[in-house]
């Protein structure tokens, strides 16, 4: 976040007849609170015999109690009481010297305070000393009647046990007037009696440091009052919290109508502008979100014309990254015309500029467009890659390797090459410190591995995300940088539980998302996604259709490709061909469009699988020795596993049960190995189909045997996962196979079980045609 001129922290404004106590030029006000603190600092220095321990505790409290918003008093002596139990009496003797006498002894305190400090060096140099002084300013600052109102409520601050009746700076907001504006013959108490009713304070907590980090409050409504510059910055970590731990941030709401509420009082300050631009984003409002942004950098382009050493310069580098900040809020929403034009503009203005940084991110930007769009963007990637290396821009070249191995491992580029750039780029990252991109390029290995279909290694790749400390200072009690690069992992972690059948844990996991994700949050999208994916999976293969439509309409809502898909699998498991044929053309048209290599051969094969129902099984052949090209031109191993094996069934349909069964032991290996539960088992049995027919052809008892043992390791693996119309499957064929042997109780055991399947799932087609 750009630092900010100091003029435009605070300017005088009056608003609905407030008038700020900022009016005066100072930065910060006097309230009880201060004034308590301030005796503590003088009780501290006036008292000479304290031990050793008790002066180091207070010592290292000093600094939190005058970063941090304003205690009620019974909290400040509670927590001075923690660190040294003798001085809470000496600060409570000297609060109540003043409060209980007149106000001159407010003058007095406020006279002899730098009296314990003229000889102290740190008085002169030390964040204490510079407190002090600024309270002092900002003290002497106050006219009479300012006084009077600060001295009444200090009174009732010293007399209220839990809570003072009101916040003086909310007082300094509505009561302290420029001294002109007060009338001299009114008495300057008529009509201030404090209400303590007009504040709820029955519903409201007392702010404290912790709620302005992390958003918690005591109760439904939020405290709002005027902050110092402190404690608006200790505020405005919750940019941090965006970024880092979003679950730990305010919710969207309560967040901007605290933004509100400081805007109110201080429309140029830029920060809140940004944060307000931050927090509009991540619930996509384009129309706060642009109007904040554009506010934001209003006031830096303000800030760069007044300051000393910025100058036109200054100015001119606020309008350059304002345009690219407006390009890349437009690429967020799709506006993909008006972040073209936007981009076009920045790049003309960095030119002139002569600014190579600026046209770096320009060039970067506009290979992510040209991505968006579903171009060719690789020759523009490289460029970037090259430039942001010669100009020593560590961060934008990685970036730019990391897009050129995407768009390699959906090119066809071989693996090697792939994840020899990414292990490259990792020395760098950890020599920079680069943690951010060490989380992409680690949950990108890990998305690799598994469209290669190498579900051991991409499980490795995400505990090792998981697993890795952060690199940068993490604060708040944030563990880990809940960004979308452990949303991504997570939700790996997830499915590849699914696929084998621990339905347990990936509860447990989908619930652990939900916690660090919300629904509220950008990236909750992935998760919500992930599990009904993983709930229509589960339907389907348990047999249960019914369950499995509401999932497609959700799916659709947030992948409107992949939701397409999943109604056509739906469709076709409910026997509606034509429809299930109509909609995978669409999809196709989608996966050529957007340059989705998988989606076009998971297309391709439910095609196959049309063509078995209708065509007949030679006519899904030129589809599945396409769709096998395709998957051994991009290394797509666990799709070219698939492949053959609908080749192996299309075989075994057309009487080459040896060539079938060839096939599937080619295979047999790399599924066992790295496939989900639903591909073994699917394989196993369609091995098992295979040997049957051999041993049919050639009665052999071995052969029989061979089938019957195979079947039961199918069995196996589709009990785990819970697919009952595949289970069926395999209770008929072992019956048969047992009648063929001879084993009547076995058969009967086989055919029993079959019968009760076939009794709770909807009746289905012949073994013969049943699909693989």
């Amino acid at each position: 976040m750009a630092s900010v001129h100091e003029s435009l922290y605070f300017n005088p404004m009056i608003s609905n007849g407030v008038v700020q106590a900022n009016i005066f030029g100072i930065k910060d006000w006097v309230t009880p609170y201060k004034i308590a603190l301030l005796a503590l600092l003088h009780e501290m220095s006036t008292t000479k015999p304290m031990a050793l321990l008790d002066r180091r505790r207070l010592n290292k409290l000093i600094l939190p109690l005058q970063q941090g918003p304003d205690l009620t008093f019974e909290q400040l002596l509670s927590t001075v009481e923690e660190c040294c139990a003798p001085m809470v009496n000496a600060v409570k003797l000297r609060l109540f010297l003043m409060a209980d006498r007149e106000l001159q002894d407010m003058e007095h305190f406020f006279a002899i305070l730098p009296n314990a400090f003229s000889d102290s060096e740190a008085y002169k140099t030390s964040v204490v000393g510079l407190y002090m002084r600024q309270m002092l300013l900002a003290y002497n600052k106050l006219s009479f009647s300012q006084v009077y109102k600060l001295y009444k409520t200090l009174q009732q601050y010293c007399r209220q046990g839990q809570r003072p009746p009101r916040d003086f700076s909310t007082l300094a907001a509505e009561d302290m007037e420029l001294t002109s504006n007060d009338d001299p013959g009114a008495d300057p108490m008529d009509g201030e009696e404090l209400d303590a009713g007009s504040l709820h304070q029955s519903d409201l907590g007392w702010v404290t440091s912790s709620d302005l980090c992390m958003g918690v409050r005591q109760g439904a409504v939020v405290f709002s009052v005027l902050l110092s510059p402190p404690q608006l910055w200790l505020f405005f970590s919750q940019a941090y919290l965006l970024k880092n731990d979003e679950n730990k941030a305010m919710r969207p709401a309560t967040l901007q109508e605290e933004l509100n509420n400081i805007l109110k009082f201080n429309p140029d300050f830029a920060e809140a502008h940004y944060l307000s631009y931050l927090n509009s984003v991540r619930v996509q409002d384009l129309y706060i979100s642009t109007h904040s942004l554009l506010h934001y950098f209003d006031r830096l382009i303000l800030c760069g014309g007044e300051g000393k050493s910025n100058g036109d310069e200054g100015y001119g580098r606020s309008l350059r990254y304002a345009v690219l900040n407006l390009a890349t809020l437009h690429c967020r929403f799709g506006h993909y015309q008006q972040a073209d034009l936007a981009l076009q503009e920045a790049i003309r203005i960095a030119q002139e500029a002569n600014d190579h940084v600026c046209l770096q991110h320009c060039l970067s930007w506009l290979y992510t467009l040209e991505q968006m769009k579903g171009s060719d963007s690789v020759t523009l990637t490289e460029d970037s890659v090259k430039m942001a290396a010669h100009f020593c821009l560590p961060y934008l070249a990685s970036l730019g390797v990391q897009s050129l191995v995407q768009q390699g491992a959906t090119q066809g580029i071989p693996a090697n090459r792939l994840l020899d750039a990414l292990r490259g780029t990792d020395v760098v990252h950890w020599k920079q410190s680069l943690s951010e991109l060490v989380e992409i390029s680690l949950a990108q290995t890990a998305s690799i591995w598994r469209l290669y279909g190498k579900s051991t290694m991409a499980q490795q790749q995400v505990q090792l995300l998981l697993g890795m400390a952060s690199l940068e200072s993490v604060n708040y009690g944030v563990q880990q940088n809940n960004t979308e690069p452990f949303a991504i992992a997570l939700c790996h972690l997830a499915e590849l539980h699914a696929d084998q059948g621990l339905y347990g844990a990936v509860g447990d996991i989908i619930k652990h998302l939900k916690q660090q994700f919300p629904s509220h949050t950008q990236h909750s999208k992935l998760w919500m996604l992930c599990d009904l994916k993983i709930q229509f999976e589960k339907a389907m293969n348990s047999g249960k259709f019914h369950l499995a439509e509401p999932h497609v309409t959700a799916i659709g809502a947030l992948d409107s490709m992949e939701g397409l898909y999943r109604k056509a699998q739906l469709l076709r498991a409910l026997n509606q061909m034509s429809e299930a044929s109509k909609i995978l053309q669409q999809v196709q048209q989608l996966g050529v469009k957007k340059r989705n290599t998988e989606m076009i051969i998971r297309v391709m094969l439910a095609t196959a699988e049309l063509h078995w129902d209708s065509s007949g099984f030679s006519a899904s052949l030129p589809l599945l020795l396409q769709a096998l090209t395709l998957t051994h031109t991009h290394n797509l191993q666990s799709l070219e596993s698939e492949t053959i094996l609908h080749l192996a069934f299309t075989q075994l349909m057309l009487g080459v049960p040896e060539q079938a069964l060839a096939l599937v032991q080619a295979v047999l290996e790399s599924v066992l190995a790295h496939g989900a539960l639903l591909k073994k088992g699917r394989a196993l049995l369609l091995m098992a189909r295979c040997q049957a027919v051999l041993a049919t052809s050639a009665p052999e008892e071995l052969q029989v045997e061979m089938a019957v043992q195979t079947l039961a390791e199918a069995a196996v693996f589709f009990t785990q996962l819970g697919c009952k119309p595949r289970l069926r499957d395999v209770y008929y064929l072992q019956a048969r196979l047992y009648h063929t042997l001879g084993n009547v109780q076995e058969r009967n055991k086989c055919a029993l079980l079959f019968r009760l399947l076939n009794q709770e799932l909807p009746p289905g087609s012949s073994i013969a045609a049943t699909p693989l």
